[in-house]
């Protein structure tokens, strides 16, 4: 069993969370149900649960000043929220497991899944570093830090280091410039749509490139660029319409 807090000021968001774990989680034992910071500080020494279900915007502390009185944090966390866009992407881009008011039972079904396949595997609870300093880069996104997965854990790396990507089968190849390229677990598929309102553009079905890293452009059928690493990559016939879009949109000419 998975044992959790919830924690929210609204008693009847809580009353809802509860009864959609008995319905759809049944691994999820409910060891408390909290509805400011200072309860659950005291929950949390109690039960020492494995995951917390934790509302951000409450009356007086946030969930957010809890994360930051607590330090280290020894459990999952799954974020209840009602945020903008801005501060999803600072979750995706962690990748923290957030759920939306009002939850849905299959998000909330997948999100569990995840939680429990982290503690099954032993590993360390996600690391809240991420997100932290995420947090504090809201409004300058190329400041912001994106965990990538691999097949020993997973490393923080800024938007800006990223040069491109390229696809390798199933995994995804980082080029940076920071040092030598990575493979990371997930498909490129994946980071493009984690990445799509940012300076990333797909210009190949192999290749996702940070604009802030083209040098030039070579006119051709498709076409090439060629960024500040040297590299020089084959922009596909399909792609070259929407990846002078972007350009152009994102520099403003």
């Amino acid at each position: 069993m998975i044992k959790a807090i919830i924690t929210d000021d609204e008693v009847r968001s809580v009353e809802t969370l509860r009864r959609l774990l008995e319905l759809y989680c049944p691994s999820v034992q409910v060891v408390a149900e909290c509805y400011n910071v200072e309860s659950t500080r005291r929950q949390l020494s109690i039960h020492r649960p494995d995951l917390l279900f934790l509302d951000i915007a409450m009356p007086g502390k946030s969930g957010f000043d809890l994360l930051r009185e607590l330090g280290d944090i020894p459990f999952e966390i799954i974020f209840i929220t009602a945020f903008s866009e801005y501060m999803m992407q600072a979750f995706r881009f962690s990748a923290i497991d957030y759920l939306l008011k009002p939850v849905d039972e299959e998000l909330l079904v997948n999100a569990v899944n995840r939680v429990e396949k982290r503690l099954q595997s032993a590993g360390a609870p996600t690391s809240m570093e991420a997100l932290r300093y995420n947090l504090e880069k809201l409004q300058r996104p190329q400041e912001m830090k994106i965990c990538i997965p691999h097949s020993k854990g997973f490393v923080l790396v800024h938007l800006s280091d990223i040069i491109y990507c390229e696809a390798d089968n199933t995994y995804t190849t980082f080029f940076l410039t920071t040092g030598k390229p990575f493979v990371s677990s997930k498909s490129i598929i994946d980071f493009e749509l984690l990445l799509q309102d940012t300076s990333f553009c797909r210009i190949h079905k192999s290749f996702l490139v940070n604009m802030l890293h083209i040098k030039e452009y070579v006119k051709g059928e498709g076409g090439s660029v060629i960024l500040s690493n040297n590299a020089e990559l084959e922009v596909s016939r399909r792609k070259k319409d929407h990846f002078l879009a972007r350009v152009k949109e994102y520099y403003k000419f």
